[in-house]
């Protein structure tokens, strides 16, 4: 799938143009965009075997930015929801994320600004560990749900790349599910909320190669200053590639590390390739 994905991005392939500077323009940009890939099979007396099935996911990114010639306001929110179905077994979800960032930043030089940022992440619905003998429920909606409030200063060297570091607050909210994500093992009580104070560092890069080629990557570090080996880590990376004016083909990779909930990484994998649409 991997190599599919490769041969349809080379295919797309134009000349790496170098980035112009341009004079920002002032007041808000938009940016809404959504992608929609679904998958179905369906046997009928196939003799060589096979089961029914059928998957969709739907993402939705947008941007709204407020630039001025002191401070700038950007905000990010990103939308992803699907589900997916084999044979007769009960449709499952394929991906489920609601997240928010919102950074304002007062320009006080050329590459390093101070900055006050706000984050959340959450889920749509209720998520479930399945079994032969059935399922456990292990999340739902704002449980957990994780908030973190940040202060520090900003670097962005150019338009590709930026990035920040500060103090931080992190807050991890539970309700029915605090054993694993907020509740301390070391007391009696059953906690439903963690509060962390911490540091915090997020990069994120942005370039095109042509004009149908996209690379995104954001990598979010927190660490408590508890241990080297605690430090929170959510490194998201999308590989897009326009094929045609309503067709994409998408690689999206994440890597997560919370020691809290595992002592192993977590990965997650998307190939996909769909319809793209832009809303404003």
């Amino acid at each position: 799938m991997v190599r599919l994905f490769l041969l349809l991005v080379f295919l797309n392939v134009t000349p790496l143009h170098a980035n112009e500077t341009k004079t920002p323009v002032f007041g808000w940009h938009k940016e809404f965009i959504g992608t929609l890939n679904f998958s179905q099979n369906n046997f009928d007396n196939w003799t060589h075997g096979g089961e029914d099935s059928w998957s969709w996911i739907n993402d939705l990114n947008g941007r709204f930015n407020y630039i001025q010639s002191r401070y700038s306001w950007n905000n990010s929110l990103n939308i992803s929801y699907g589900r997916t179905k084999i044979g007769d077994k009960e449709a499952k979800k394929a991906s489920d994320e609601l997240k928010f960032d919102s950074v304002l930043t007062y320009k006080m030089g050329s590459y390093v600004n101070p900055y006050v940022a706000f984050s959340g992440n959450t889920q749509f619905t209720r998520g479930y560990h399945y079994f032969e003998t059935g399922k456990t429920a292990v999340s739902d909606f704002m449980d957990p749900a994780y908030f973190i409030e940040s202060t520090g200063f900003g670097y962005e060297p150019n338009k590709i790349i930026k990035s920040r570091f500060g103090g931080a607050l992190k807050e991890t909210i539970t309700s029915e599910f605090p054993v694993r994500y907020a509740d301390d093992p070391k007391t009696e009580k059953l906690e439903k909320t963690k509060v962390e104070g911490g540091l915090e560092c997020v990069t994120d890069l942005s370039t095109n190669f042509g004009e149908n080629i996209v690379f995104s990557s954001k990598l979010e570090l927190f660490s408590n200053l508890a241990s080297f080996d605690r430090i929170d880590v959510n490194w998201d990376n999308l590989f897009s590639s326009k094929i045609s004016k309503y067709l994409n083909v998408s690689l999206r990779v994440r890597i997560y590390y919370d020691r809290d909930i595992s002592r192993k990484r977590q990965l997650k994998q998307v190939l996909a390739l769909g319809l793209s649409y832009t809303l404003i």
